[in-house]
């Protein structure tokens, strides 16, 4: 579609700004849909306990004579007391050792459970700077993490999908009899391939974690997978937070478990989202894609009737000056503006024989490069796939799958 709309380029919208004023209107979109889902599934529910609630109240008030103001102040202080960690139950101390460090912890993974806040005004101070650089330290522990789950899943597929082809038999005997000899050059694993085996370690992690929690928490099960999903994804809502008892059977070892599933479940929950945004970001360029091809014929059709009226047919008068004479069509003209206006704003034989040999020699260097193998820059191969360069995550998987390869 870009060589055929070549005469609109200049009108053609970034593509990185293109890409990131559709993915903010496609966020929008699900936004308001899942508002319109969750509104219609949980405000009923709402309702009713209201309506419970507020009939509770008022039996309350009615059998002990207490008023519905003194009541309502005794609740606040309640809520107050609950803020602070404070509970009907007994559960462990909020700010001993242990819970100051599963505190810091909920921080920098930036799960933020909400169990447990500081009140006061040096520990808010203090939260500041702690979690800014505490925060910024995880996301790169978590970058790097993924770099080597995304290497060492492209050696144990790159050796699998070998294994396979000498298995065949349709290697050369020569090939086939070397072990070492054959390789894949150039050969990276898909980035759906790398998908499914987060996706599924991930299942796996949470189906473990959830079969450990519904004992000893006393969780449904399905209750214990969706802690597992907000705690990993470190969305971390806090209306079930583990290892909040005052005692556990074999504590200890429930503690480092406890630890463990966390961890690897934040590190397979981030590498899954970051390797599904390359798949939202493939659909992004397809649809960027279709809508430049639209863009394109329009503009097309548009350039074909400008072409048509402006078109020099024969007979056609020729100019002639003031007095009959006709200027010397090798002579300068007065200005290139006055040129082009009385021309229907075409260009000259020459300024579009030499943007065209241009053209056509930046083609052919291209087409020697994808010949011969040569790499291409980083900029060319950014319009070509769409995901060259990137910050974060994106950079970290550039040219490590085959969807981000500079190849394609």
């Amino acid at each position: 579609c870009r060589l055929r709309c070549g005469g609109c380029r200049s009108l053609h919208f970034n593509e990185d700004n293109g890409r990131f004023v559709l993915l903010a209107v496609l966020i929008l979109l699900y936004l308001l849909c899942g508002a319109a889902v969750f509104s219609a599934i949980e405000r009923p529910s709402e309702v009713r306990a209201h309506g419970r609630w507020n009939g509770t109240l008022l039996n309350f008030s009615e059998t002990f004579n207490i008023s519905l103001q003194d009541l309502n102040s005794f609740l606040r202080e309640y809520e107050a007391a609950i803020a602070a960690g404070i509970r009907a139950d007994a559960l462990r101390p909020r700010w001993d050792f242990t819970g100051a460090f599963y505190f810091v912890g909920t921080v920098v993974s930036t799960i933020g459970f909400g169990m447990t806040t500081p009140v006061t005004v040096a520990g808010k101070v203090f939260l500041i700077f702690y979690g800014l650089l505490g925060c910024a330290a995880t996301i790169l522990f978590f970058n790097l993490f993924l770099e080597r789950i995304i290497t060492l899943l492209a050696v144990v597929m790159k050796a699998v999908r070998e294994r396979r082809i000498r298995n065949s038999g349709l290697l050369p005997p020569g090939i086939r009899h070397d072990f070492s000899a054959y390789s894949l050059p150039g050969w990276k694993p898909s980035v759906y391939h790398v998908m499914l085996i987060l996706g599924l370690s991930a299942i796996t992690i949470s189906c473990c974690a959830s079969a450990m929690y519904t004992p000893v928490e006393g969780w449904a099960y399905l209750d214990s997978l969706y802690f597992c999903f907000v705690s990993f994804s470190t969305i971390g809502f806090g209306d079930f937070v583990s290892s909040q008892s005052a005692e556990y059977e074999y504590q200890t070892l429930y503690q480092l478990a406890n630890f463990f599933f966390i961890l690897m479940g934040v590190c397979c929950i981030y590498s899954l989202f970051n390797v599904i945004s390359i798949v939202i970001k493939q659909v992004l360029n397809w649809m960027l894609e279709k809508m430049s091809c639209l863009f394109c014929q329009r503009c097309n059709k548009a350039n074909a009737f400008l072409g048509r009226r402006n078109a020099i047919r024969p007979g056609s008068k020729s100019r002639r000056g003031r007095f009959g004479q006709v200027p010397d069509s090798d002579g300068p003209c007065d200005s290139d503006t006055e040129g082009r206006r009385l021309s229907g704003e075409m260009i000259s034989m020459k300024d579009l024989a030499a943007s065209n040999k241009v053209s056509l020699a930046i083609m052919q260097k291209q087409l020697s490069e994808s010949a011969n193998g040569y790499p291409r820059t980083v900029c060319g191969s950014s319009r070509h796939n769409g995901f060259s360069g990137g910050v974060g995550a994106l950079g970290i998987m550039n040219n490590r799958l085959a969807e981000t390869s500079n190849s394609r």
